[in-house]
């Protein structure tokens, strides 16, 4: 019997040992992790850019998390010391290795290797590469925890009352926290401040080295006017955007925060500003916009063409972000142009996904398509309606495959098909 005590004692002891271990890992957790009162919490804003009136918002003061959303403030303070000479876009910023240990999205740079501020910029806008983001912040601000308390002291001065930044990147961290309201006040001063940068924003692709990145700003290629400017997510925010939209010189200033799926976010964005746009033209301060013209002005380009059809559709008024499939196809029609051979981008259940596909389509490889039409088309199918996304007016059937061939390379998916 005494010599099972000690058993019994070490056995006690490893219990407590185990026991005190989860208990501190529980503790980590609880004081790591993102508060449960903030976490995917939807918020939103809309604002006309021109007078800074309110046109929608919803718990637009809530503390969120901003996630990549907060590379614009840094690409803000990029801007500012281009602006100040303090680096030119030729710059060589180096990569160190806690920038390159950063998680992903990233370029996957090497400790010692170097990036221009161009290259950086673009990095940031289409990427979101997040080693980037440390690696402007070391470059102006000698670390980024500096860089952190030099962009909250720029938030600040520019009316952003209610934003923390902890760090260059946006990835997670319990202070950094934003409203909806302060993220378009740093897009409005954005556009003031340094509207010569601006164009940055609709960059739609970036190739560096042997990749090319494409921007996670998908109104860039699906809602008509949208020039900028950014996504964001991480597990704790949900799926956030603040864009910025110009309809015949009216703009736009909108934040949605806490989106389930970026598809999800990408549709309430659209919601809101359809209504904010239709407010406007019910208010009469706008007109419907013009569609934009190729540079001979001969052809227009599909997003054009969706757009007038757009605007014939005599429901445009009921359903603003909705297009008649008919118009679309019957209506534009160059007489120059034959229905011999298409190509087709993909088929939907849903009309409203069929013309975003033809529209990123068209805009993907725009020298190889820019005197086709694009094409909603409405079939009836065993299980309902099919709604074919397509590009219509090619010589044959060799013209309609060298299309689809460069498609194919920017990675859409396309077949071609004979329309006659």
């Amino acid at each position: 019997m005494a010599k099972s005590t000690p058993s019994r004692s070490s056995d006690r002891m490893r219990s407590f040992a185990v026991a005190l271990m989860c208990l501190t890992v529980l503790l980590c957790a609880t004081v790591l992790a993102p508060a449960s009162a903030v976490a995917r919490t939807y918020t939103a804003m809309v604002i006309d850019g021109d007078t800074g009136e309110v046109l929608h918002e919803y718990r637009a003061d809530h503390k969120v998390y901003p996630a990549s959303l907060t590379k614009i403030m840094t690409l803000y303070m990029l801007f500012d010391a281009l602006d100040h000479g303090k680096v030119s876009l030729s710059t060589p910023m180096k990569v160190s290795k806690r920038a390159w240990g950063q998680a992903p999205s990233k370029l996957g740079l090497k400790p010692g290797e170097s990036i221009s501020v161009k290259d950086a910029i673009l990095a940031l806008v289409t990427k979101s590469a997040n080693d980037i983001a440390v690696v402007v912040a070391e470059h102006l601000g000698g670390t980024e925890i500096k860089f952190a308390q030099m962009m909250t002291s720029e938030a600040r001065r520019i009316g952003m009352t209610r934003t923390t930044f902890r760090n260059a990147s946006g990835l997670p961290n319990r202070g950094q926290m934003t409203t909806a309201r302060d993220m378009i006040k740093m897009a409005v001063a954005l556009r003031k401040n340094y509207g010569d940068y601006y164009h940055y924003f609709s960059t739609q692709k970036f190739r560096f080295g042997n990749r090319t990145y494409g921007n996670h700003n998908n109104l860039l290629a699906s809602y008509y006017g949208t020039d900028g400017i950014k996504t964001g997510y991480i597990n704790a925010s949900g799926f956030n955007l603040v864009a910025s939209v110009n309809r015949n010189g009216k703009r736009l200033i909108a934040a949605v925060f806490g989106g389930r799926t970026a598809r999800t976010r990408d549709d309430q964005m659209k919601k809101l500003l359809d209504r904010a746009y239709l407010k406007l033209k019910e208010d009469g301060e706008i007109m419907p916009p013009r569609p934009r013209f190729s540079p001979d002005e001969k052809i227009l380009p599909a997003d054009a063409q969706l757009l007038i059809a757009k605007l014939e559709s005599q429901r445009e008024a009921e359903q603003p972000g909705r297009v008649d499939t008919q118009t679309v196809v019957s209506r534009i029609k160059p007489e120059t142009a034959t229905d011999g051979w298409a190509i087709q981008v993909g088929a939907f259940s849903d009309q409203r996904r069929a013309q975003e596909a033809v529209l990123a389509a068209a805009r993907t490889a725009p020298d190889v398509l820019r005197l086709t039409r694009a094409a909603v088309e409405q079939q009836a199918s065993g299980t309902g309606v099919v709604y074919r996304a397509r590009l219509l007016g090619f010589e044959g059937e060799t013209a309609a495959r060298a299309a689809c061939a460069a498609l194919r390379r920017e990675k859409v998916a396309c077949i071609p098909v004979n329309a006659g």
